[in-house]
């Protein structure tokens, strides 16, 4: 009598916590990494208890003090209209927080399955992802966010659409590469002579070998989507005023460059530390992933 075939699964490798352990050693080697998590980690809780750190109301406009450079009353000064900087910066950190994790969420969901789909099934299915990919890789990054954005309006849900549109062919392409070589190994031949259906197995046995890459992705291009979503507010396509946002203030403050710099530097600088972080953070998570790499830098 033959065992079932569930007996006879094939389990994949316990990458989940072989990845975890590279992690926490990485991170607790690499000073860098280690910055850039806490870099991050603080622009988190101070989008979070930004009623706290700002007593301020962002929208709080005050005419009389107008233009006021740092000062203990206002950390970072005031805008053409009274309003205090620094309470506009924390407040503004929850809309690019949000619209970058909220679309490079999406993007990873989305793109990930799209590019696992496309490397194992093969034929028409990965010619026909593979020529949309390039379709949406022609287009710069900005530049497709921006006839999304231009084309829907300025709001919460189309930027993230538009992000999470210009960031899907990253994540297929970084899914299907490891995919076509999963796809042939002897545990995934196994898989399929016992039976297995394929979405178990792309599900079951391929994903968890490849999300490290993917999350590594993920990384790198929430620091691109913040960027986005700052030059599109820059250029009048982001969030609506007087809603803070970084590159909202940034273009405010190009109108005052000669005579109050700070204005446009202080949120200029709040992007510049979180973009830094991740970056520091996807080079600690792609030594994790890769010891040969990690191994050359010594």
């Amino acid at each position: 009598m033959s065992a079932a075939p569930e007996t006879l699964a094939i389990r994949p490798p316990a990458v989940w916590l072989r990845f975890a352990r590279a992690l926490w050693r990485t991170a607790t080697a690499n000073a860098a990494m280690m910055t850039g998590i806490a870099l991050f980690l603080a622009v988190v809780i101070v989008a979070i208890g930004a009623p706290v750190f700002a007593e301020v109301d962002p929208l709080d406009q005050d005419l009389l003090a107008r233009l006021v450079p740092p000062s203990p009353g206002h950390w970072l000064g005031t805008d053409a209209f009274g309003r205090d900087i620094w309470a506009r910066i924390a407040y503004g950190a929850r809309i690019s927080l949000v619209i970058g994790l909220v679309a490079v969420g999406i993007a990873m969901v989305i793109g990930s399955a799209l590019g696992i789909l496309s490397g194992y099934m093969g034929g028409w299915v990965d010619q026909a992802i593979s020529q949309a990919t390039n379709i949406l890789l022609a287009f710069p990054s900005l530049i497709l966010g921006l006839m999304v954005v231009a084309f829907l309006g300025p709001s919460v849900p189309n930027l993230i659409a538009a992000i999470s549109l210009a960031t899907i062919p990253q994540f297929i392409r970084v899914s299907r590469a490891p995919t076509i070589a999963l796809r042939e190994r002897d545990f995934i031949q196994a898989c399929r002579a016992l039976g297995f259906s394929p979405l178990r197995i792309m599900v079951r046995h391929i994903l968890p070998n490849i999300w490290p890459e993917i999350l590594v992705m993920g990384s790198l291009w929430l620091a691109t989507a913040i960027r986005v979503e700052a030059s599109l507010a820059f250029i009048g396509l982001g969030v609506k005023p007087p809603t803070p946002t970084w590159g909202g203030m940034i273009r405010e403050g190009f109108e005052q460059i000669l005579n109050s710099v700070y204005l446009a530097l202080f949120p200029s600088l709040a992007i510049l530390v979180v973009v830094l972080a991740l970056n520091m953070i996807g080079d600690g998570l792609r030594d994790a992933l890769d010891p040969r790499l990690k191994e050359s830098k010594r």
